[in-house]
């Protein structure tokens, strides 16, 4: 083979291998705007800052934002919260009529009361739910999420996670990931496009 048909054949199969991981990208996460029901998110039953059971149906009829962290996270998982409380105050009056969730994912040191006590630092429509291990496991499964403990030392450990904001329709179907890489303002636009 000559020096050109091998660059030829190279510069092809980078091609037909960026095309596959564009169509892979394109299944999994779905086109801006367009429902994803069977990919991402399902059903759940956790409790949330104040002891109350919540599930995926008591969510029905209003779009709402998912994130999933926890509460000895040192730097992702406060600044994301900070800017999703951001995003419901640009929303205004608004707010009422969407939800925001902050799902555990270290069950064990995240109880209701310690959500709670972490969750007054942020916009009080924020809803942290907690729940057992397999609870937290099955609803990382549902929404893709990857997080695993992480030993420190001395006992203590962190989690690494996914730290992705997942935007939900009225039905409970997932949207696309929701960009708070954005003011306030626009990602609040945004949102109101699914109220």
């Amino acid at each position: 083979m000559t020096a050109r048909a091998s660059r030829i054949v190279l510069v092809l199969a980078a091609f037909l291998s960026g095309l596959v991981l564009f169509l892979g990208i394109l299944y999994f996460v779905g086109a801006p705007g367009t429902p994803q029901a069977s990919a991402i998110g399902g059903a759940f039953t956790l409790t949330d800052q104040n002891g109350k059971e919540v599930s995926d149906r008591d969510l029905r009829g209003k779009p709402y934002l998912v994130f999933f962290g926890f509460t000895h996270c040192p730097d992702i998982c406060p600044t994301t919260l900070f800017d999703v409380s951001e995003v419901m105050r640009a929303l205004g009056t608004d707010a009422d009529r969407t939800r925001a969730l902050f799902i555990t994912v270290d069950p064990e040191r995240d109880t209701s009361a310690v959500l709670k006590d972490y969750l007054s630092s942020f916009d009080p429509r924020l809803s942290g739910l907690t729940g057992t291990p397999a609870q937290i496991e099955a609803v990382e499964k549902a929404y893709r999420v990857y997080a695993k403990k992480v030993p420190t030392g001395n006992g203590e450990y962190t989690m690494d996670h996914t730290a992705l904001v997942y935007l939900m329709d009225k039905q409970g179907r997932f949207v696309a990931p929701f960009s708070l890489k954005r003011r306030p303002q626009d990602a609040a636009a945004d949102l109101r496009k699914y109220l």
